[in-house]
């Protein structure tokens, strides 16, 4: 600062010479500056910081309603409704066709804390909150500013884990054969793994045939879907340098700022499962970062007068619209009924509450409408919340929502009753209205139209065994055994329609009419496409009952796999299961690597590799962990009391 000295006035105004002045400015400068380095600098002034610091916090914001005309709304939250460790600002639009999002970042105390003793304060501070950032940037920046409480994001779910995920010995079992047989199922993964990377590395899915790449629809430019799906079976498999291939892959080439038409279950269920499970494996935070980054985009198909989201997405303009051939643009229910896992698990790594927000929303309308004979119909209105045909089906369209119901409940280890009772009552009314008994005595599930049974069931259906297995033993239902009786006898006919084959792979589709008994009357239900639902029955039902024949029927699927589907350059589909001049549809299903060679892995394995009272897995075998709210909680009392 400089004084200039006006004319009139003495050098010693205020009995003090100009030196003198000057000196004693340069002392008081002194104390506040060591003033405010201590309050700055000092390990025990974290609450002298707090004081000063907390004025300068943004208030958090999240999105709105589920209505059209205010889901893009500003809604200001209380004091008392604050996300304990803060929220992300949410900037938005009321137009239906919304063409992006963009977010402020808060500041949490911790976060501030970390920064300010990091160094570089106020510069870092007023910076991160003069520029708009995107999800990536803020999880970046997150990362670099908070590494040590990112960290312990992990390793709190970590030590709420009953036991340790891979087991002692990485689920190797003790009986020679049944090793042998796991290690074999580990050699069919490799061999379509590096046959993916060999000769379609970066796309969707390998052709195994044509030794090229296919991109496909679904994801709506994301390219990897099998990098994605395969990342936690290479990881468990003890596939490590493959692994680490995957790794490098997300790192430098997943592009999420694609601008094309997603399904939203499909890039839910194999993207964000596939990152999630990623991350909690393994720990690293560039999974977490890229799952929080994708998780953003889909918000928007949420933007319905219901909040019943839309099938379709545009992961770039954020606008969403149902499928062409979804009738009267409905919504579909294994696909809205199939977010509630993964979005839940959004909520716990962002600390936001919108994504559980809006998945319990869909819970509400669901139980507030009325359901046919307590069943759910296939086709749901976004627009008016009401049921678009009475199309009721265990198998496609509208599986995994029932899926989700009883795993929602066994995720929040057991404390969402609201998903139990759900489950329960729809089990009930599927066994009072679907279940059926052919001439021959197989139990299978028949489809319901409008109170007119179509006697078919199809492969996607098998996956009830395993669900109404783990179901019934939860130990909260006096029915217990009954549930584990019709759990089997479902496996068993879905077996029935393997070994009834040419080629020991079950058909698309079979019936149980016109004499009919678990095989495909159609040239159209015929083709096996790489599915995992009748393995993934067999591998609940062998950890629920260790009957031996279960792991007899995977290895049976196993010969039949190596016989029918494998081929120079990989696996394929083959088109007809009842002919041995096999035709190969030439694609090697992403699926087939995240839950197929999964499902038959674990099947060999001892059962602490990935224990059911820890995980949980999503519908395309993503496990994820169960959320023990008790113990984070005590987990983050712990780290706070740690940090101050």
């Amino acid at each position: 600062m400089v004084f200039r000295k006006l004319p009139g006035v003495s050098a010693s105004g205020m009995g003090l010479r100009l030196s003198q002045k000057f000196v004693f400015l340069l002392f008081l400068s002194g104390l506040v500056t060591l003033c405010f380095g201590a309050l700055f600098f000092l390990p025990d002034s974290v609450r002298l910081k707090r004081i000063f610091l907390s004025k300068t916090e943004t208030q958090p914001v999240t999105v709105g309603s589920g209505s059209e005309n205010d889901a893009r709304e500003h809604l200001k939250r209380p004091k008392d409704q604050d996300h304990p460790r803060g929220m992300v600002s949410t900037k938005g639009e009321t137009s239906t066709k919304l063409k992006s999002l963009s977010r402020k970042a808060s500041v949490s105390h911790e976060a501030t804390e970390e920064r300010i003793t990091g160094g570089k304060a106020l510069e870092d501070l007023i910076l991160s909150r003069s520029k708009p950032e995107s999800a990536s940037e803020k999880a970046t920046a997150a990362n670099n500013q908070a590494a040590s409480s990112d960290t312990f994001s992990h390793m709190k779910f970590k030590r709420c884990l009953l036991k340790p995920p891979l087991g002692k010995d990485g689920g190797k079992p003790s009986d020679p054969k049944t090793d042998e047989r796991r290690e074999k199922v580990k050699e069919m993964m490799k061999f379509a793994w590096d046959n993916y990377k060999s000769y379609a590395w970066g796309k969707n899915e390998l052709r195994p045939l044509t030794k090229n790449g296919h991109i496909g629809n679904m994801f709506g430019g994301l390219r990897g879907a099998s990098v994605i799906d395969s990342l936690d079976t290479l990881y468990i498999m003890g596939l490590m340098d493959e692994y680490k291939d995957a790794k490098e892959w997300v790192q430098t080439s997943l592009d999420l700022n694609s601008n094309g038409e997603a399904s939203l279950f499909e890039v839910n269920i194999r993207y964000v499962g596939g990152l999630l499970s990623a991350y909690y494996l393994t720990g690293e935070e560039l999974f977490k970062s890229k799952v929080m980054e994708l998780g953003e985009k889909l918000l928007p198909a949420f933007n319905t007068p219901t909040g019943i989201p839309r099938g379709v997405i545009n992961l770039g303009s954020g606008t969403s619209w149902s499928w062409g051939w979804a009738s009267a643009g409905s919504s579909i229910l294994a696909e809205f009924g199939t977010l509630h896992l993964e979005f839940v698990h959004l909520s716990e790594l962002t600390n936001n509450p919108i994504y559980t927000e809006k998945v319990m929303n869909i819970r509400k309308l669901l139980n507030k409408i009325e359901k046919p004979h307590g069943l759910y119909p296939n086709f749901l209105s976004p627009v008016s919340g009401n049921w678009v045909q009475h199309h009721v089906s265990i198998g496609g369209l509208g599986d995994s929502f029932y899926e989700y119901l009883i795993k929602s409940f066994l995720m929040s280890d057991k404390t969402d009753e609201d998903a139990k009772q759900m489950y329960y009552n729809a089990l009930e009314a599927i066994e009072a209205n679907l279940v059926q008994k052919s001439a021959g005595g197989l139990t299978y599930l028949a489809e319901w139209r409008g109170g007119i049974l179509d006697h078919k069931m199809g492969h996607l259906a098998c996956f009830s065994g395993g669900m109404i297995g783990i179901g019934a033993d939860d130990g909260a239902t006096e029915k217990r055994q009954h549930y584990l009786d019709l759990a089997a006898e479902i496996t068993h006919t879905c077996h029935e329609s393997y070994t009834r084959s040419a080629t020991k792979l079950g058909p698309e589709a079979f019936r149980f009419d016109g004499g009919a008994e678990a095989t495909a009357t159609r040239l159209s239900d015929r083709y096996y496409i790489l599915r995992p639902e009748v393995i993934e029955s067999y591998m609940y039902m062998w950890r629920l009952t260790h009957d031996p024949k279960y792991r007899e029927w995977g290895w049976e699927a196993v010969e039949a796999l190596e016989q029918h589907c494998r081929v120079d350059a990989g696996f394929s589909g083959i088109r007809d299961v009842y002919t041995l001049t096999v035709s190969h549809d030439n694609m090697q299903q992403s699926f087939f690597l995240s839950e197929t060679l999964k499902y038959l892995y674990l099947l060999f394995s001892d059962d602490d590799l990935l224990p059911m009272e820890d995980w949980v897995f999503n519908t395309e075998a993503h496990p994820l962990p169960v959320i023990r709210k008790s113990c984070l909680q005590d987990e983050a009392t712990q780290d706070k009391t740690v940090s101050e």
